[in-house]
């Protein structure tokens, strides 16, 4: 009687041990449409890998040929402070100049609104609010650069002329094109900090709150702490997307080359530089034509250094809780 017990899954549990998948009928079948979709993952995410080594491979190549050229020295390439190819000078730091001075600008105007809308949305707006809110910030970021552009350029200009004086601040400035840039970068910073303070648990506020904290102190002592990694990552990204933006300091910003720390002055950032001079009439291999490749590698340099920071900032904020 007992033997016959044992004979079925349920029994070989009970008497012979935990049931094998086999027994219980369990075994995976692989479904063609699953393979299909896991097929077209690995291809996305391989070629996404090959598209960017492909990238990294071309600016090198270019590069060395740049740097190979016997009017170019690494040195002066890294600590130069004129750029101005017909003479043989190639110093990068009137370019890197005026692309950190316009995103730092930009993050001067972008972090404290972004952070503003993420914890209005966050903690003070009720779902109606947050449904019309949302989308305008959307609309934002959907709006074409060039339209900002131009906008820094008819609008803004005039604008910061006609407070600080036409003497002071040039038509092409970065200034403007810093500011508008900051309105760019608004809604991602803002959308992805208020998805960080959302994920911040419930049980947190009302621990506050038990303790008569306000609403503010809530908001600004308890959960923008508990979500300073995502900030912190929102942040970097935005720089990161200040630093590659183009039409914007294009038409905005200025088309000389020019060392200078002044915002009201018009300069030339290293992405406006490349549009200019890939839009001129320059030979393949020439040395201005193996200029851009040295820029754009020295540009992806340092995005990719921010993308180091970003993951080591958020490693080192990053706390979990249950």
């Amino acid at each position: 009687m007992q033997t016959a017990l044992r004979s079925g899954p349920a029994e070989q549990a009970i008497f012979g041990g935990p049931p094998t998948a086999e027994s219980l009928g369990l075994k995976r079948r692989r479904r063609a449409g699953e393979i299909l979709i896991q097929g077209f993952l690995f291809f996305s995410g391989a070629l996404s890998i090959l598209t960017t080594i492909g990238i990294v491979v071309v600016l090198v190549r270019e590069s060395l040929r740049f740097f190979g050229s016997p009017e170019v020295s690494l040195v002066e390439f890294l600590t130069g402070t004129t750029w101005q190819p017909h003479i043989g000078a190639f110093g990068i730091w009137p370019l890197a100049t005026s692309t950190l001075m316009t995103t730092g600008i930009a993050m001067l105007v972008a972090v404290p609104l972004g952070l503003c809308v993420a914890i209005y949305l966050s903690e003070y707006a009720s779902e109606r609010a947050r449904s019309l809110l949302k989308p305008v910030l959307e609309v934002l970021a959907g709006v074409p650069t060039v339209v900002y552009g131009y906008f820094a350029l008819t609008f803004m200009t005039p604008l910061l002329r006609s407070i600080f004086g036409r003497d002071v601040v040039e038509i092409y400035n970065m200034a403007s094109g810093g500011i508008v840039m900051g309105v760019l970068i608004l809604p991602l910073i803002s959308s992805i900090s208020e998805d960080a303070l959302s994920a911040v648990p419930r049980s947190l506020r009302e621990a506050s709150y038990a303790v008569g904290a306000t609403r503010l102190e809530t908001a600004v002592r308890v959960v923008v702490p508990a979500a300073i990694s995502g900030i912190s990552a929102a942040l970097i990204l935005g720089v990161s997307r200040g630093i590659g933006e183009t039409m914007i300091v294009a038409l905005a910003v200025g088309a000389g080359p020019a060392f200078t720390f002044n915002p009201f002055k018009g300069a030339e950032t290293m992405t406006g530089h490349i549009v200019r001079i890939s839009g001129g009439d320059l030979s393949y291999g020439s040395i201005d034509y193996n200029s851009i490749f040295a820029i754009g590698l020295a540009l992806f340099l340092m995005t990719l250094t921010l993308n180091f920071v970003s993951q080591a900032v958020v490693r080192r904020f990053r706390k979990a809780y249950e």
